[in-house]
């Protein structure tokens, strides 16, 4: 299969001598399209930070990241951040939806700010799947934690990125509900051929993806 992100080399240091810290320390990850993987690892295993540096969020100390061809650190600020509304899909552990707009409008804003069209009849599609099609025209503190994180996952979808980045997207739901989340996550992977990576401190979270990638201490373990 085709691969859609490489990353070679990572490092991400903080500080020097003594008290450095490595929160990554020699990442090599390749993830092939359409796939779902979960990164796993415990609280300061350096997971958000890769994930982080994956999305062009962060910069790495050394190493490179090229998602679909493009190098990240060959992007100016503005370049990278037009990459990442494209190109990128974030799906955020607190749903990040801005509470003055509805759920379609959240949706589609990133798209809105390249000025893009949206595939009305796609995210229709996608809005139906995830159960949110009488919910579009309600603001989000009308809606439950669920129903808040599925439209975050419409609006990573809407724009047809090359990669979903979903940073623990089940973290604040209760057990019921981030079964749900977890189910469409992998629809969507098997609906639209999206890749997704997820990262999670949950075993059982991280079997419900294609393949899970353990760190440890900043590296990939075995």
């Amino acid at each position: 299969m085709e691969s859609i992100l490489r990353a070679s080399g990572l490092k991400k240091y903080y500080g020097t001598g003594e008290t450095q810290v490595r929160a990554l320390d020699g990442v090599d990850l390749e993830i092939e399209r359409g796939t779902f993987t979960a990164i796993i690892g415990a609280s300061g295993s350096g997971k958000s930070t890769l994930l982080n540096i994956l999305g062009g969020l962060d910069i790495p100390t050394e190493g490179i990241v090229q998602i679909g061809g493009t190098e990240l650190a060959s992007l100016d600020r503005e370049q990278a951040a037009i990459f990442r509304r494209k190109q990128i899909g974030f799906v955020f552990q607190n749903y990040n939806l801005i509470p003055v707009l509805t759920v379609w409008e959240n949706i589609v804003f990133p798209l809105s700010l390249d000025g893009q069209k949206p595939d009305q009849a796609f995210i229709m599609r996608v809005a139906k799947l995830l159960g949110l099609e009488d919910k579009l025209d309600s603001l989000p503190n009308c809606l439950s934690g669920g129903q808040q994180q599925r439209a975050a996952i419409a609006r990573a979808l809407a724009s047809k990125p090359a990669i979903i980045l979903a940073d623990e997207p089940t973290g604040n739901l209760d057990s019921r509900t981030s079964d749900d989340v977890m189910g469409l996550l992998q629809m969507s992977s098997r609906e639209f051929h999206q890749t997704i990576v997820m990262i999670t401190h949950n075993p059982d979270i991280a079997q419900r993806a294609d393949r899970i990638v353990r760190i440890e201490d900043g590296k990939i373990a075995a």
